[in-house]
């Protein structure tokens, strides 16, 4: 896989060493000279320097050929300017943009970098997880957080126990996916009736997480 990155600072290095280690190719983008100097005595990597906003650099880094192109510099303007042309003129397969301000990134994402990411949204997503999802175990995050795969037990005395999903007034953008009870799996259907120690899994938005934690828990 060939990985082309935009920005030698602290995050840009550290993906770059985790890519190489996993023996990707590995090119950066830096205009910092100094920045470019330190990356290229510490990474096994080809290091451009110069701006990623700029066509030609581009062009010199061949992202034509990238696998994935990730715009991580400082600046969420120089971010956008660069997937904008790695999308678009170059046609990078794929291409990753780091928000510094999580308020640009759905404006990012309007503009048509999908993958648009903030460390800001992702920590707070995380802690709002463990804050509000003490009894329910979060297996997978789908599409950039907005909503997820997740786990929880029903509890002994739960209101639900012992009644049928299709009279269990589930919170809307939910949906009970499978339920293990004595390490047996079933595939639930209508008529299928939930019991306290039940492991229920259930792909929900972000929104109805915490409704649905409520109606499985509840006692």
């Amino acid at each position: 896989m060939r990985i082309v990155i935009v920005g030698g600072g602290k995050l840009g290095y550290h993906i770059a060493q985790t890519m190489l280690e996993r023996d990707y190719e590995v090119e950066i983008i830096e205009k910092d000279k100094t920045k470019c100097m330190r990356l290229a005595d510490q990474l096994d990597a080809e290091i451009i320097c110069g701006d990623g906003t700029e066509i030609e650099i581009l062009a010199e880094a061949s992202t034509n050929r990238a696998d994935v192109f990730i715009a991580v510099t400082g600046s969420d303007q120089d971010n956008l300017v660069a997937s904008q042309l790695a999308k678009k003129k170059f046609q990078a397969k794929k291409v990753i943009t780091r928000a510094n301000n999580p308020k640009n990134l759905e404006a990012l994402r309007k503009l048509g970098i999908e993958n648009a990411v903030s460390s800001t949204e992702i920590i707070t997503r995380l802690i709002e997880q463990e804050v509000e999802s003490t009894e329910v175990k979060l297996l997978a995050s789908l599409n950039r957080g907005r909503a997820s795969i997740c786990e929880m037990v029903v509890p002994k005395d739960a209101k639900v126990n012992g009644m049928a999903l299709k009279d269990i007034e589930l919170p809307k953008s939910s949906l009970i996916i499978s339920v293990l009870r004595d390490e047996n799996l079933i595939i639930p259907q209508g008529d299928t009736k939930i019991y306290s120690g039940d492991e229920v899994v259930a792909v929900c938005d972000g929104n109805s997480q915490k409704s649905l934690k409520k109606v499985i828990c509840e006692k």
